[in-house]
């Protein structure tokens, strides 16, 4: 049973003031043991980190990183050094330690004296978004390092790598009311908050909520509302400007036997989470509110796994935009997913989880699994304007604050296409983004090149193949000239009928828009 962890609310704050006090951050916590032992801590040893310590002088980061980060215990007295604020017994009331007696433990000094164990992890997270850089401390259950076992169903997720993709999609434009469904340790919501007046965060686990709970307090983030509940039920009837969410939405064999993880497996078979969720969102969003999601869809034999997704939406009026990053055969998501939990490749127990995992695919012809991005828009009057379903398996461009300014920014730009016709687009002045440039490649000795590509720096890091016609226009989209105007001008130098020019380009134009290679007028 795993303990609860309270928020008294003087205990909260004297906590904060003791991390912030001893320098518990990225970087001093980075500098404690260096860049290759932290690199040796993400492959899941801890020796090189141990190592560093030990050849450092004791104090209070050092006690802080050696519990909360490598999830070992400390001797009591230095406990006590570390918490002159907050106290030990504070601490300790709010179930981030408990107190051990065991003597066994290998590397840690005064083993025979009184010490303190963690009961969770509690390490220093650091972001950028459109708002500037911010830093936040962040508690979430123990992982298999410290445990050194399989986790745990009720396990609360920390912060990963959807964590930070999921925070980077948020739309960095402010908003009344933000739903976060399935919270977790509460990332998503503190996210969300900074952009947000009131954040509704939902878990089906009491214990997501007590953690996320604690992590609003101990950064002094207010104005999340926590509700306990499975997906849409504590928010029935409710709208909201708009929705986050990573959901649990790993295919997990539903039959004894195979653990089901509260953060990551929705108790549904097959990718029936993902659809109910999808399928919810156009009853939760205001007119004009975006959702932006996280998911897996699966592949099944003669049925194309995006095609699917959109089938979900065929009865809606929403703007829907799925982005597909990967795919994975049904062994490799069996694997990942096993290894995920903590069962170790190679043994009996994850021989016969891959074995279920495999005969749940095999029931529903499953021949992989897909993941990406649901970008979702309610709009404010007349039908959807945005049905795109794509791949983008490519790395994506330079993106400090994550993808969310791009994601606003293709959603505008599908709004502005869509009340604008050819002969409106024809009069408009666009202007090249700024992180646009041009690749071109010649034949030796040859003046004409081979190919051009048109380059995005940003967003999703776009190349896109260019004829001389369309570069001469791209290049002269500065905002002086009209869309036409650039057409008749390339038109003439190039000998070529200005009315079969427009017709060829002008469609190429507005994907040009879309994707943000291209900027429209503001106003």
């Amino acid at each position: 049973m795993l303990p609860t962890v309270r928020t008294h609310p003087a205990v909260v704050t004297a906590l904060a003031a003791d991390l912030d006090a001893a320098g518990f951050t990225v970087d001093r916590v980075d500098a404690l043991w260096g860049s290759e032992a932290a690199a040796s801590l993400h492959r899941g040893s801890r020796v090189a980190a141990l190592r560093a310590l030990a050849a450092r002088e004791p104090s209070a980061l050092a006690t802080l990183a050696t519990l909360f980060v490598l999830g070992l215990p400390v001797p009591r007295s230095d406990a006590e050094r570390a918490f002159p604020t907050a106290g030990l017994d504070g601490v300790l009331a709010a179930g981030l330690l408990r107190r051990d007696d065991d003597s066994d433990d290998a590397g840690v000094p005064d083993a025979g004296h009184e010490r303190v164990r963690p009961t969770v992890d509690l390490r220093p997270y650091a972001f950028v978004d459109d708002l500037g850089a911010g830093s936040w401390w962040i508690v979430s259950d123990l992982g298999e390092l410290a445990l050194g076992t399989a986790l745990g169903e009720e396990h609360v997720l920390g912060i990963g790598g959807a964590s930070t993709t999921l925070s980077g999609l948020q739309v960095p434009v402010p908003v009344r009311r933000v739903l976060d469904l399935g919270t977790g340790c509460g990332i998503q919501a503190l996210h969300a908050r900074r952009f947000a007046d009131e954040v509704v965060a939902t878990d089906i686990s009491q214990r997501a909520l007590d953690i996320a709970r604690f992590n609003a307090a101990l950064n002094g983030v207010d104005g999340i509302d926590l509700r306990l509940g499975s997906l849409f039920e504590p928010v029935a009837g409710e709208r909201f400007d708009r929705i986050v969410s990573n959901p649990p939405f790993v295919i997990t064999p539903r039959r004894d036997g195979v653990p089901a993880y509260e953060y990551r497996d929705g108790g549904m078979v097959g990718d029936a989470l993902v659809e109910t969720v999808l399928r919810g969102l156009a009853d939760h969003l205001e007119p004009g509110g975006t959702a932006q999601l996280l998911g897996n869809w699966e592949y099944r034999w003669g049925d194309d796994g995006l095609e699917r997704v959109r089938s979900w939406f065929a009865d809606t009026d929403l703007d829907v935009w799925v982005v597909e990053r990967e795919r994975e055969d049904p062994p490799a998501y069996a694997e990942t997913w096993i290894r995920d939990g903590g069962t170790k490749p190679g043994t009996p127990e994850s021989d016969a989880l891959v074995d279920a995992w495999l005969d749940d695919f095999a029931t529903r012809r499953v021949t992989g699994v897909g993941f990406g991005y649901v970008v979702v828009r309610r709009p404010t009057g007349g039908p959807a304007r945005l049905r795109r379903f794509e791949r983008v398996p490519e790395a994506l461009g330079s993106n400090p604050a994550g993808l969310g300014a791009t994601v606003a920014r293709v959603l505008d730009a599908a709004a502005w296409l869509g009340v604008h016709d050819d002969a409106a687009l024809a009069s408009a002045h666009l202007r090249v983004a700024g992180d646009v440039t041009e690749e071109r490649h010649y034949w030796p000795g040859n003046d004409d090149p081979t190919v051009i590509t048109l380059v995005q720096g940003g967003g999703f890091g776009r190349r896109v193949d260019a004829d001389t016609a369309l570069a001469a226009f791209v290049g002269a989209c500065d905002g002086e000239l009209s869309v036409a105007a650039i057409v008749a001008a390339i038109a003439q130098i190039t000998g070529v009928d200005g009315d079969a020019l427009s017709a060829d380009l002008l469609p190429r134009v507005r994907d040009l828009v879309l994707d943000g290679l291209l900027l429209a007028p503001t106003s």
